[in-house]
């Protein structure tokens, strides 16, 4: 039978019981505290209730730890608790914080945040994966916490993180791998910021960015320019070798005589310069980028090129194969990464090929953005401000 206060409750018993500081008084205490809320027949009404918080946050500061625990899980979960005893109760060490910070629905943002900065990572641990975490909230775990607590952060689907936020995650997920994947399975992250990512994920998550987010038409619109080669010269202005190649392989395209078979005859020849500098004007990407996608070796971005440009498949294999010679300098045999490569080729149709390599085109992702850094170290500035107030 539980040890209860059946007959003439009186708060006065109750203090009496937490001076006591034995087991058996810190039990009927921890019971009776909890049914002032949680039973029907609640020996206290809503103004009572009120009354009682700053009370009751003394009496439970008096028993042990352990039954400040159980109170914390009990009342966790209850709307009518005087605010003032949960946020007493939420800034507690954590194994007593922990319920209230989790599941206490009626913690307001003011108090959270207070929390985030002055508490403890295990604390921040516990607000990110409330049910629901606001935009300001998600801001100021982003600002204040370890690289474990974001990465729940992000996995947590009820949290409303901000465009600026994504944008600064997304470009920290380029040296925190653990990002990554979780970045890419919210369902409000952009396909342009999910793109961006392509450079430096993994082949199994760029195979997902292809699949998943799909560039709209709208986006799509405008991405052409008639040329990326007016930054070429800029590029390129220390190379002679590069400059005499751009110049012959615009000759060739402009006589229609640059096309696959050409730039795996030249390859063969180990011309790489005006093997980039004949993709570049095919493809109509930045030579930078053309060079980055040349030096990858597990060849996913080199298929999506060549699918955008319809390139038969054993074209295609020739091509990648040949890259591998050029790049370890002996005769390459067919290995596990081709067919990995091949499946994706197979795979990937040539609209939403397309549509990535539009997207590269207007962002040359292959540079630092610093249109990007800009807005990052805008990011932190608003919210420092925010904390400043």
């Amino acid at each position: 039978m539980r040890n209860k206060i059946t007959n003439n409750f009186t708060v006065e018993k109750l203090i009496l019981l937490a001076n006591k500081k034995t087991a058996q008084a810190n039990n009927i205490l921890a019971d009776n505290i909890t049914d002032l809320f949680l039973s029907n027949e609640g020996r206290l009404n809503e103004h009572e209730r009120a009354l009682m918080g700053s009370i009751l946050c003394k009496l439970i500061s008096s028993v042990e730890r352990s039954i400040r625990v159980q109170m914390s899980k009990k009342l966790a979960s209850e709307a009518n608790v005087p605010s003032e005893l949960m946020l007493f109760l939420a800034n507690e060490p954590i194994d007593v914080a922990v319920h209230v910070l989790k599941k206490y629905k009626q913690l307001v943002d003011k108090d959270l945040l207070e929390i985030i900065r002055n508490r403890t990572d295990a604390h921040r641990m516990a607000i990110a994966i409330r049910s629901t975490v606001s935009a300001d909230v998600c801001d100021e775990l982003i600002i204040e916490s370890s690289d474990d607590v974001i990465e729940k952060l992000i996995k947590n689907s009820g949290a409303e993180i901000s465009k600026p936020a994504l944008e600064y995650l997304v470009s920290e997920s380029k040296t925190v791998d653990h990002f990554q994947e979780p970045l890419l399975n919210r369902e409000d992250l952009p396909p342009s910021l999910a793109h961006k990512m392509y450079w430096w994920v993994s082949a199994k998550l760029r195979s997902k960015i292809l699949k998943k987010f799909k560039l709209s038409e709208g986006l799509l619109d405008g991405l052409i320019e008639s040329s990326t080669f007016v930054s070429i010269g800029q590029d390129m202005k220390n190379s002679s070798v590069m400059e005499k190649a751009i110049k012959l392989a615009l000759k060739l395209n402009y006589e229609k005589k640059l096309n696959i078979n050409f730039i795996l005859q030249i390859l063969r020849q180990e011309k790489i310069n005006l093997a980039i500098a004949s993709f570049s004007i095919l493809i109509n990407l930045n030579i930078n980028l053309i060079w980055r996608i040349f030096r990858e070796k597990t060849g996913e971005s080199l298929a999506v090129i060549c699918k955008t440009l319809d390139i038969e498949r054993n074209e295609f294999t020739s091509l990648y194969l040949l890259l591998q010679q050029v790049r370890s300098g002996s005769k390459v045999q067919a290995t596990s990464l081709l067919t990995s490569v091949l499946e994706m080729y197979d795979e990937l149709n040539i609209k939403d090929a397309s549509n990535v390599v539009g997207f590269w085109r207007k962002e040359e992702i292959c540079k630092d953005n610093s249109l990007l850094k800009e807005k990052l170290f805008k990011y932190k500035l608003d919210v420092n401000e925010r904390r400043a107030i």
